[in-house]
């Protein structure tokens, strides 16, 4: 049978809808004071579909009601940006009349839940935020956390969430560039999925939610309405506990194939001058999309849900305005380009149905089968929804660890080795693999390195991108892990020699009614805000994902950055390995041996304590226009951030990735030889030049004032450490590109 065939559905019977109750209330995710509020704005008691319409519109995924009072602190706005938060989409202009538009967004409940499902429809619903706003999505990427490797449960969701990536993204024929994978325990009951797109467009036909006049057709495109998703937001703004398993029915299905449809016919009837507003369909469905439209253009609504194109039979008011089913969009149309419109989507075998109009009454209609069901004041749905400055807490600092104090039990090539078959440490070619990081041919720098770097159009000009947060530094210092976040970002960014513009976050928290949890939650925000404001790097869009914990046990704080640069000429971009033999190795910046809430202290000598280490704004700022300097004139033959694990681990993933050996020579006399290697003191970057370059380098970093130390040289088959035994690249990577493929019962 043909999918899109259309069904007759059986007229629904007229069966009385549930008594409004406090139970039924609670079960809507509304607390007694906001069902109050309700009642308080409409003067009534609501019916059955308005309580699911204000359930959507007033949850914590929908309202941002316990983060936005503090959102509004993050710088969004620079001459590059023509659309920052408040769209499906941020956009900045890249030059050339181009538009680089892109977004971030959780899937984590649906993925705990259902983990391919969960994660596949994660980026389904993140490439609808990009081609809704009229771009056509060129890369992907995604930060994914997960529990201890032996809780029992990990295994089964790693390989499900990379599945309906992987799924998702190569079926849709999006190139998967970029990304992270971490695991800790505190992940055991609620894994993170933060799924990343980005786009091109054309700065002169960047699409937008506002519906304007009054009489325009409001219509249904893409696939047909089912019964999977229904709460499927108000889900996502709960904590974890028993009967977790029951929730299977608010994930949705994905179907990339048709998605991939729905794009080109997207594209194509905007080109064809038929949209006058588009709304994915994502969180909340049909009464979320609907609403904005008309609230942001101080509109009206009216619809009639007999003509919502349904693949289940008898499917009520609720049921449609709740579901949360994938691949559809709603688009008001302009009126003379109905037949057009049409046409293009029936070619293209998707739907298209007229359900509905804009009005100027200010009200948010729903009828179905001429029944009122819903009559609400539309810009109040939104407006009015609960804002709370919720009690909150500041973390209480540690201690700062002093390497003197700390006596290794390993010498510093056998933890380097261990190091380097931990979880987070490891490789995880494993799971990048499976994803499509080439397809459209323009990926420049693949998944492995800093950045990745994707082609724009013919060139010269290049797109990187990268996402990127150390939860153990947020967790032990919320604003200073904040900072850190945006600050790794840049580097990374920075590292293959673009220049970083912009950032969407994704902040992944536990529960904000505990005051410390909101605590941490503000202090990361006012880090994020002060790093992006000194690195001139604003905010464009992002998500909230709050009551990320199970039985009362929060995640730790995530708040993902995303980030954008652009490079004048992708040919000039470096990656983390070495060209030649001989090359000459440095280190950018200061070393003084870091180590509190350093990956050494916590999987050499099995301590998670210490304060992180500082970040210095000005000191980043300097550092990265530095580095790009030197890759615009092509002096660097490789360059890497140095991030988890410190310098050896930083070298020893360069020397992996170029397969060949360095020679370390460095002795540091002021640091002891545990701290240098693996603090994780920040703003540096590992740079190797031609020998015949020092020189030009050295001049270049006196005129700059930066701090540069001689570390070695590449050749060879091993890396060597002043006093110990060389350790043979190829062990290296056997070690390195092991844990992973064991862990999920294959060969490396």
């Amino acid at each position: 049978m043909n999918p899109n065939e259309p069904k007759i559905i059986p007229e629904p019977k007229n069966l009385p809808e549930p008594k409004i109750t406090p139970e039924l209330v609670a079960s809507h995710g509304l607390k007694p004071e906001e069902y109050q509020r309700i009642l308080t704005l409409i003067g009534r008691e609501p019916t059955f579909t308005e309580l699911g319409i204000f359930s959507a519109m007033w949850n914590e995924h929908c309202s941002y009601k316990s983060s936005r009072l503090h959102l509004k602190t993050l710088p969004t706005k620079a001459p590059w940006v023509i659309q920052g938060p408040g769209e499906n989409a941020g956009v900045i202009d890249i030059g050339d009349g181009l538009a680089a538009v892109f977004k971030m967004e959780s899937h984590n409940h649906p993925s705990y839940i259902e983990p391919y499902q969960g994660a596949g429809t994660g980026v389904g619903g993140i490439l609808r935020d990009v081609f809704t706003m009229g771009a056509r999505p060129i890369a992907a990427l995604n930060a994914l956390r997960f529990g201890d490797p032996d809780h029992p449960k990990t295994r089964h969701l790693v390989s499900g969430v990379v599945a309906g990536v992987g799924g998702y993204g190569n079926s849709f024929g999006v190139p998967t560039v970029g990304g992270l994978v971490g695991f800790h325990t505190r992940y055991d009951g609620n894994c993170l999925v933060n799924a990343m797109a980005v786009g091109l467009a054309r700065t002169d036909g960047i699409f937008y939610a506002k519906a304007t006049g009054v009489g325009m057709p409001i219509v249904y495109l893409g696939s047909k309405t089912g019964r999977d998703g229904i709460h499927g937001a108000t889900m996502a703004s709960a904590e974890f506990g028993e009967g977790a398993e029951e929730k299977r029915p608010t994930v949705q299905v994905g179907d990339p194939f048709a998605e991939k449809l729905l794009l080109e016919a997207c594209l194509e009837i905007m080109a064809s001058d038929c949209v006058n507003a588009i709304q994915d369909m994502g969180a909340a469905g049909l009464t979320c999309s609907a609403v904005e439209m008309g609230a942001k253009g101080d509109l009206g609504v009216e619809l009639h849900l007999e003509n919502v194109p349904t693949r289940e039979a008898g499917m009520t008011a609720y049921e449609m305005m709740l579901s949360e089913s994938q691949e559809r969009m709603l688009m008001v149309l302009k009126p003379e380009k109905e037949e057009e419109a049409k046409a293009i989507f029936r070619k293209w075998g998707l739907d298209f149905a007229v359900i509905g109009h804009t009005t100027d009454t200010l009200r948010f209609v729903v009828k179905h089968h001429g029944e009122v069901k819903a009559d609400l004041p539309i810009k109040e749905l939104g407006d009015e929804a609960p804002l709370y400055d919720r009690p909150h807490v500041p973390t209480a600092p540690l201690a700062v660890i002093e390497p003197e104090s700390i006596t290794p039990p390993l010498s510093n090539g056998a933890a380097l080795v261990k190091l380097l078959g931990m979880p987070d440490l490891a490789s995880k070619r494993w799971v990048y693999e499976q994803y499509d990081s080439i397809i459209l041919g323009n990926t420049v720098q693949r998944p492995g390195g800093d950045a990745a770097v994707v082609r724009v159009e013919h060139g010269p000009k290049g797109l990187a991108m990268t996402a990127d947060v150390t939860p153990r530094y947020c967790e032990a210092d919320p604003f200073e892990g904040g900072k850190q976040a945006v600050a790794e970002a840049y580097r990374n960014i920075s590292a293959v020699g673009a220049t970083p513009l912009a950032v969407t976050d994704n902040l992944n928290f536990g529960n904000p009614e505990r005051p410390e949890i909101m605590g941490q939650l503000v202090g990361c925000i006012r880090g994020i805000g002060e790093a992006c404001r000194a690195l001139d790097f604003p905010v464009v869009s992002g998500n909230v994902s709050l009551y990320n914990e199970t039985f009362g046990r929060a995640i730790l704080p995530t708040p993902t950055i995303g980030a954008v640069g652009v490079i004048d000429d992708f040919s000039r971009s470096v990656g983390i390995a070495p060209q030649a033999e001989g090359d000459e190795v440095f280190v950018l910046g200061n070393t003084d041996g870091w180590l509190g809430q350093s990956v050494y202290l916590r999987d050499i000598l099995g301590r998670e304590e210490g304060a992180p280490p500082p970040v210095d704004l000005a000191l980043e700022r300097r550092h990265g226009e530095f580095v790009r300097g030197l890759i615009a004139v092509g002096l660097l033959t490789a360059c890497h951030d140095v991030s988890d694990g410190g310098l050896l681990v930083a070298l020893a993933e360069m020397a992996m990735a170029a397969k060949t050996g360095i020679a370390l020579e460095t002795v540091p006399d002021d640091v002891p030889a545990h701290g240098f290697w693996f603090g994780e003191d920040q703003a540096r970057y590992v740079l190797t030049v031609r020998a015949g370059d020092m020189d030009k380098l050295a001049a270049r970093a006196a005129g700059a004032g930066v701090m540069l130390t001689r570390l070695g040289k590449t050749g060879g088959a091993a890396l060597t450490l002043p006093g110990e035994p060389p350790i043979l690249t190829k062990d290296l990577a056997a070690t390195f590109e092991s844990w992973l493929p064991a862990y999920m019962g294959q060969a490396a």
